[in-house]
């Protein structure tokens, strides 16, 4: 009976974390349209096809959401910085990093307009995040890319900024993906010009840094 009682609690957690990530995924979609303040309970519940009480039977409030909404994004876009490790060859680690940042900007171009928005407004719902697990991880990887320096694996860099330039450089095309198209009338989902885009990131920030 224990075992049948464990198997059926399981299957319950199961049922529960599935359905908090369907109403996630549709408040995502809400929230990079409209914003925290613009977004009503009524359009998620449309755009999850579920009954709005429903939604607030796993979430409290809108901004319980909207918290849960950003720490996915953020946990989404850290798990490819989390890989990088000291043993890796550096060329291989930065090069598959920034491949995979522009997997998730083309995979999930409204989820980086939500983060940028949030940050631009001051980050009122995600600062303790961005000042204690994202700055914690920052620093570990900052001393990773300090240890290759150090072992003449790749050329003097300040590592921190090196970061912020791979973000700013694969996230740009989901955040300016207006003005990108605009401009050359393509965005990732051309393959032509994805490819044009991650060779020429590689180049300038991986392949000039090596010795």
């Amino acid at each position: 009976m224990k075992e049948y009682a464990l198997k059926e609690e399981t299957e319950t957690s199961a049922k529960i974390l599935k359905k908090k990530e369907h109403i996630i995924n549709a408040a995502l979609i809400v929230f990079s349209q409209e914003g925290l303040n613009g977004a009503r309970m009524e359009q998620i519940a449309e755009e999850a096809d579920i009954s709005k009480s429903n939604i607030f039977y796993y979430f409290q409030s809108k901004e319980v959401l909207y918290v849960a909404v950003l720490e996915k994004v953020l946990s989404k876009w850290l798990s490819p910085l989390s890989e990088i490790n000291a043993n890796q060859d550096p060329r291989v680690a930065l090069k598959t990093y920034i491949e995979e940042k522009y997997k998730i900007s083309k995979k999930s171009p409204a989820a980086s307009r939500l983060y940028a928005l949030e940050i631009i407004q001051g980050a009122p719902h995600l600062m303790a995040v961005l000042k204690g697990p994202l700055r914690s991880l920052v620093r570990e990887k900052v001393a990773v890319i300090d240890g290759w320096i150090a072992d003449n694996k790749i050329k003097s860099v300040s590592a921190i900024h090196l970061i912020f330039h791979i973000w700013a450089v694969t996230q740009h095309y989901s955040d300016f993906s207006t003005q990108t198209e605009a401009v050359c009338n393509h965005s990732l989902r051309n393959k032509k010009f994805a490819n044009e885009a991650l060779n020429t990131s590689t180049q300038l920030l991986v392949d000039s840094l090596i010795p």
